[in-house]
């Protein structure tokens, strides 16, 4: 049986100003997504920023989905070249970082969610792929992927601190 917490979560999560709000997130994503940064896969873009600034004002769990399903655009727009499933991986590490993206905010600074989450997309994540595909993917990705998270990351700051100071966010 369902509690009473868990039918108000539930319905509070579906609710139309929310959904249009991821889904214009999603848009700005696919957007995002056709903006590359040089790197050898050809996947890196700045979709994910619209994913952490989903996270920080509608909360983990839309930021997560915004993200993961961005880096699937992305992937897409280029041809998946790493495979379905790999991308398919890489999609719920960018979930990941999204929703590290959002904790890391609320539970210390905007500042340091950019300078972790920078790092953990930057170099954790390839290092993740480096049982699959070698050292030599790993050193050829992290430099795109710091830059590249790194913009995506100070871009989602600097819209959440505009929207926030502003009182348009929340």
């Amino acid at each position: 049986m369902t509690t009473q917490a868990n039918v108000q979560e539930r319905q509070s999560f579906w609710q139309v100003k929310r959904m249009v709000l991821m889904a214009l997130f999603m848009a700005l994503s696919v957007i995002g997504a056709m903006i590359k940064i040089p790197s050898p896969t050809g996947t890196v873009a700045l979709d994910s920023a619209p994913g952490f600034l989903g996270a920080a004002l509608l909360g983990w769990r839309e930021g997560a989905i915004i993200a993961a399903l961005g880096h699937l655009i992305s992937s897409y727009s280029a041809g998946m070249p790493l495979t379905i499933p790999v991308h398919l991986l890489i999609a719920l590490e960018m979930a990941i970082a999204a929703a590290l993206y959002d904790v890391i905010n609320r539970k210390t600074n905007l500042f340091l969610a950019v300078l972790i989450v920078t790092l953990v997309n930057g170099v954790g994540m390839p290092l993740t792929m480096a049982p699959i595909f070698g050292m030599g993917f790993f050193y050829s990705m992290v430099i795109p992927l710091c830059v590249a998270s790194f913009v995506n990351t100070f871009a989602a700051a600097l819209c959440y601190k505009i929207l926030n100071d502003r009182s348009l966010g929340q």
